[in-house]
């Protein structure tokens, strides 16, 4: 068990359960819809994958479709946006695959100097997307982008995907990005980006005006709201490997991890660490989360890309847990 009342969980890294035959190298992007079918994007053959709260496989799609999965968000009409990152596009789909519509270029990143998925790279911020990461969705359908490692912006569009403005630029002030990894929306309208390698999340007005900004976090991947307004953190920690160039980690760094955070962006539960990646409920690199209607919670691990660990990395560490929601801690 891992977390603390009323956010205890029970852990559990065999739930899922693959056709004989499939497999993936790591999975990017979790994502659940209105039926609570949990939605992978991964990187192997069957890039979409779909199951049930179960485990049970239910279909899958996108075979040959994307360059690199990254981010994945599901809308209340069910239709999936999925962000590809060296395609440099997001893309909608239907629940069962068919495109509906394509932001970006296929292929064509925007002119922002950057030569790699490092960003040390970028020398200026610019239009989408050069690498983009992920995607939000409004309170009035409209849709924000991070974009992401090739470039410092986040990019907000109308439902129909009509670019309506953006902000941010290269650096670690206020207003300023080093890894726009992901985003989030409140009900208030709040935009909450993940600061990755600035190890913070920084909040907006849904103009980009910059409010306030949380730094207790470890390069965080991922930010999700449950019904009540907590803010579900994945954080990749700095023991996956860390580029060099930013502020070092202190004597106590911790691996990966996860944390709930409260309305002022205090601590409310935390977990993991990284001190046995292979062990369940810790990590060694959460890159995405979800909740599904109960209150599960679901976390995806990019173990062998991170921090250039690609092999020397066991194979035993997660690509995949299920943290079940102990129901009697939600009354203690």
């Amino acid at each position: 068990m891992v977390g603390e009342p009323p956010f205890r969980f029970q852990a559990n890294a065999e739930w899922v359960h693959r056709p004989e035959g499939y497999s993936w190298l790591e999975v990017a992007g979790v994502a659940c819809d209105s039926q609570d079918r949990v939605h992978l994007f991964n990187r192997g053959d069957h890039p979409v994958m779909v199951f049930d709260r179960e485990g049970a496989f239910l279909y899958c799609w996108g075979e040959g479709e994307f360059a690199r999965p990254h981010g994945i968000t599901i809308g209340p009409d069910d239709s999936v946006y999925c962000t590809d990152d060296l395609d440099h596009t997001v893309r909608k789909f239907t629940a069962d695959g068919r495109l509906l519509m394509t932001l970006g270029t296929r292929g064509q990143p925007s002119p922002t100097g950057a030569t790699s998925v490092d960003f040390r790279t970028i020398r200026e911020a610019g239009p989408p997307f050069h690498f983009p990461t992920n995607l939000a969705l409004g309170l009035q359908g409209e849709l924000f982008v991070t974009d992401g490692y090739g470039n410092a912006r986040v990019h907000k569009f109308d439902p129909t995907g009509r670019l309506l403005h953006s902000w941010g630029e290269p650096g670690s002030g206020p207003g300023q990005f080093n890894v726009p990894h992901v985003i989030a929306v409140d009900q208030r309208g709040i935009v909450y980006v993940a600061d990755r390698e600035n190890s913070r999340i920084q909040l907006f007005s849904s103009q980009g005006d910059f409010l306030e900004q949380w730094p207790d976090v470890a390069r965080p991947c991922q930010v999700v709201f449950d019904p009540e307004g907590h803010l579900f953190v994945a954080e990749l920690g700095y023991r996956s490997g860390m580029w060099s160039g930013t502020k070092p980690p202190s004597p106590d760094a911790t691996g990966g991890r996860v944390s709930v955070l409260g309305p002022r962006g205090q601590i409310l539960a935390r977990w993991g660490g990284g001190t046995n990646p292979t062990a369940p409920g810790d990590f060694f690199a959460p890159h995405d989360l979800c909740l599904d209607s109960t209150g599960d919670l679901y976390v995806a691990e990019v173990v062998m890309s991170a921090g250039g660990n690609r092999g020397l990395v066991s194979p035993h560490c997660h690509t995949l847990q299920k943290f079940s929601l102990l129901r009697d801690s939600s009354t203690l």
